[in-house]
């Protein structure tokens, strides 16, 4: 008997083998954590898989033509093949694939030239329509402002993950308010209102850096504060060289395209004004 009961036991092992032979134990999707830290109000762990995700809502309108840039922006990412405002993280020049004013995530991040501070600024993006893959798998970028404070790029329609790290999360820090995803393969469309932290001479964090965000023209964010800058499982303290810096699109290994990626300066009441 016992023999019988060892012969059956390496047949199920075999067979659970045939059905995934690269792992015995099915892989799930990632949908948070319980062992991250705490967020500083106290509320919810970074990522944690116990927050209740945003409540979907359907966009109003099924296709998006691009939206033109103000007369007063920069375009950083226009109609035609040009990356002159772009390069690697190391400085070298764009390696990501650019065709009729399409661009698509390759190996290592992208990032502008210039530098910013406090801007208004509008991104489209496309996730795969060949869906593959599932949670943080699934059509995976971001947007870093100034580099550090990440707003997230994510096959969000249908797609269940860990609240802050869903598509328009502030990752790691805020969930959206609402999840406006429009299904895979979709243009779709971020518009952010950012202003820059503030540091005394000290270095000591005077303002946090504030958001604003619209996801398919849904406000997703309202004038919330960043807690610091981005980090996966973690948040990173506020330095002084958070003040400023580029903007970055990020390499996640997912092929996710953007288009029509235009900036403008936001300054203050009265600044530049003409008599």
């Amino acid at each position: 008997m016992r023999t019988l009961i060892v012969v059956i036991a390496a047949a199920l092992i075999l067979a659970a083998g045939a059905m995934n032979p690269l792992n015995l134990t099915a892989q799930q999707p990632v949908l948070g954590y319980d062992d991250t830290p705490m967020q500083p109000n106290g509320k919810w762990r970074v990522h944690d898989i116990k927050r209740p995700r945003p409540p979907v809502v359907k966009p109003g309108f099924t296709k998006l033509d691009p939206v033109p840039a103000p007369g007063d922006a920069t375009v950083l990412l226009g109609a035609g093949s040009d990356l002159a405002a772009w390069q690697m993280m190391d400085g070298a020049a764009p390696t990501w694939a650019m065709r009729d004013g399409v661009l698509e995530t390759g190996k290592g991040m992208l990032r502008t030239k210039a530098e910013f501070t406090d801007f208004q600024l509008h991104v489209e993006f496309a996730t795969p329509s060949d869906v593959k893959g599932d949670s943080q798998g699934r059509g995976n970028s971001g947007v870093f402002l100034l580099g550090k404070f990440e707003i997230q790029v994510l096959d969000s329609f249908n797609n269940p993950t860990y609240a802050d790290g869903q598509a328009a999360a502030m990752y790691g820090q805020y969930p959206p308010l609402v999840n406006a995803s429009q299904p895979p393969g979709v243009w779709q469309r971020y518009d952010i209102v950012f202003t820059a932290p503030r540091f005394s001479a000290s270095g000591a964090v005077d303002k946090p850096a504030v958001v604003t965000v619209f996801h398919n023209g849904m406000v997703v964010h309202n004038a919330t504060a960043f807690w610091g800058p981005t980090a996966h499982r973690k948040i990173d303290p506020y330095t002084p060289e958070n003040a400023k810096g580029p903007l970055v699109l990020q390499d996640h290994g997912n092929p996710v395209r953007y288009r029509n990626i235009w900036i403008r300066s936001v300054t203050g009441y009265d600044a530049g004004a003409s008599r």
